[in-house]
């Protein structure tokens, strides 16, 4: 049985989100402010957290940066009545893995949930080695040598992508529903800036990259 924590301060939304939720079989805890659901999290392993943005004290942002910086590794579904491009890209830039707009139907968050729990399940575990670089999954973390390679959330998203999916060229789009989520509309060059990064921080040549390769007219794909 999956575990999730719903992360809401109005009680009617609260409620109907944990009656749907329990018909679906998931075992639900709501927490109404974010001091209390980074408490939760700390001693109860969830499997999901739905977090809304507009919460008492600290706000859903707030929530998802220390839930990632504390190593909490399960998937975050931000739920606002902001539909904004610049607010959801901010969230999953924190990273969250979805976002979901109200007023929502129950119909469409279940279908978000089911996605994001199987998408987890599918991530790899284990440490990954290519060139003098070391992919920790479990930590979150990457190291060359003795080093800890500063990444953001979503730069890590981007790369167990495309470990996950190495030797396979990989359009913009693909990647931007793997890293972004789906529904998200970017620019390429927002893509191509955060490939730029991965490779300043990770090939022993940028401008000479041997991992991760662009392939003209097609995208990108990552051999190792």
């Amino acid at each position: 049985m999956n575990r999730i924590l719903v992360v809401e301060d109005e009680r009617a939304i609260a409620f109907a989100l944990d009656a749907d939720l329990r018909s679906e079989g998931y075992a639900v805890t709501v927490a109404p402010t974010g001091d209390q659901a980074l408490e939760l999290a700390r001693v109860e392993p969830f499997d999901l957290v739905l977090l809304d943005v507009m919460l008492p004290g600290k706000d859903g942002f707030e929530v998802c940066r220390e839930l990632r910086r504390g190593g909490f590794r399960a998937p975050i579904i931000m739920l606002t009545a902001k539909a904004q491009e610049a607010e959801k890209v901010m969230g999953l830039e924190l990273g969250a893995d979805d976002y979901v707009t109200k007023p929502f139907s129950p119909r469409e968050l279940r279908a978000r949930v089911k996605a994001a729990l199987r998408r987890s399940v599918d991530e790899p575990h284990e440490a990954f080695r290519f060139g003098d670089a070391e992919v920790d999954f479990g930590r979150c973390e990457v190291r060359r040598g003795a080093t800890v390679v500063d990444l953001t959330a979503l730069e890590f998203k981007l790369l167990s992508t495309f470990i996950k999916r190495r030797g396979r060229v990989l359009t913009r789009e693909q990647l931007i529903d793997a890293a972004w989520g789906p529904g998200v509309s970017l620019n390429d060059r927002v893509v191509d800036n955060h490939i730029v990064g991965l490779r300043r921080k990770l090939e022993p040549d940028p401008s000479q990259p041997r991992f991760l390769l662009n392939i003209r007219g097609l995208g990108y794909r990552f051999d190792a």
